[in-house]
């Protein structure tokens, strides 16, 4: 009974190898608390240890990836994690107002344009907390590290699944509120447009006014004034990033858990991307009980009672119980798996402890890159 588990034994992993030598980005998606976080610093991980020049990107503000990694914290810049490995492992988490305000700066017409814009209150408010700032941000994040061209990989760790779609959309939403009947109201009064329309949008804002205050309504039409002219850049910058994520070198990682909810969830989200024309290119499920015997629960129930009132009894019951949960989570993830074909499927068991350093990285990585010599971290 010391074996390793059965359907670990019969489905040998996948090399998921080919997936970091073969992309220039990894998008690991799925819900949260499913091991999204660690998969990636893994990645990112076996990437350095191929020679590759890799860096790991996590949007997930409880800072467990610089906890992984040993670090006491990251920045918006990326930071090196030194380590016995032929390539470069770095990380970063993002700061959503941070890459905001570098993306003012780079379309702005001036430096006078540029720090109306920040100086702005308006803007202070809405940089950091405006619904959809942050999924956006996350790929302008990630544009400008694909451009920059320092690094060979880039393994991206996204928010929880319904949040990620947010994040695959961030970019058409963006374009979609420049072309909005109400951000073109809210311009009206900066660009001088015909008469009838600038009476319409002042009757809106003074109703506005009415309602979030008369500072808030100015505070926002001089942050549209001091943003007059930028939205080709930025509506280009946003055509671009869609490009990059349907790229055929941009690869989607989904990763899940056995669990039925959590499936359901991964189920979704599958079939969103399926939608955008986005194949999955690999299912990694972590924390899979493991089943040690081929036998059927009934069958290891019977023995169990043959041997009842003895050590061996006790054990036969366990082996049930272990047999009938693997067997209960193979179940739930049949469809899943049916869905994503041809990707693999690869299974992770549960490990002894949490993972919080790069030795229990290398742990995860040695179900995930399996070989001779397995990864020290």
């Amino acid at each position: 009974m010391s074996a390793a588990p059965l359907h670990l034994r019969e489905q040998p992993p996948a090399d998921l190898r080919a997936l970091l030598t073969g992309n220039e980005i990894v998008v690991c998606t799925g819900s949260g608390g499913v091991g999204k976080t660690t998969t990636a610093a893994v990645m990112a991980l076996e990437a350095a240890h191929l020679g590759l020049r890799a860096c790991v990107v996590t949007i997930d503000p409880a800072r467990r990836l610089a906890n992984a990694m040993g670090l006491e914290g990251l920045t918006n810049t990326p930071t090196q994690v030194t380590g016995p490995w032929p390539g470069e492992l770095w990380a970063l988490m993002l700061d959503t107002k941070s890459t905001f305000d570098a993306l003012v700066l780079k379309h702005a017409g001036s430096p006078e344009q540029a720090e109306n814009i920040l100086n702005n209150r308006f803007y202070r408010n809405i940089s950091g907390a405006l619904s959809g700032t942050q999924e956006y941000m996350a790929m302008e994040k990630l544009y400008e590290l694909h451009e920059d061209g320092r690094f060979e990989l880039i393994v991206v760790d996204t928010p929880p699944t319904r949040n990620a779609l947010d994040f695959l959309e961030a970019p058409r939403r963006l374009t979609r509120f420049l072309d909005h009947r109400l951000y073109r109201v809210l311009m009206a009064p900066t660009r001088g447009i015909v008469k009838a329309v600038n009476v319409a949008a002042q009757a809106f804002l003074r109703t506005v006014s009415k309602v979030v205050g008369g500072e808030v309504v100015r505070d926002a039409i001089t942050f549209f004034q001091a943003f007059d002219g930028m939205e080709k850049g930025f509506r280009d910058r946003a055509a671009r990033v869609l490009e990059l994520l349907s790229h055929e070198e941009t690869a989607f990682v989904l990763v899940t858990a056995p669990r039925a909810d959590v499936v359901v969830e991964a189920t979704f989200f599958a079939e969103k991307l399926g939608e955008a024309g986005i194949p999955v290119r690999a299912l990694i499920v972590n924390r899979m009980h493991p089943r040690f015997s081929d036998a059927s629960p009934e069958a290891l129930r019977e023995r169990a009672r043959t041997w009842e009132g003895t050590a061996l009894g006790g054990l036969y019951d366990n082996l049930a119980d272990f047999t009938t949960v693997a067997a209960r989570e193979e179940a739930h993830l049949a469809g899943l798996a049916e869905r994503v074909a041809p990707a693999p499927v690869v299974r992770v068991p549960f490990l002894r402890s949490d993972v919080h350093d790069l030795d229990g990285l290398a742990e995860v990585a040695r179900h995930l890159f399996p070989r001779e010599g397995r990864l020290r971290a």
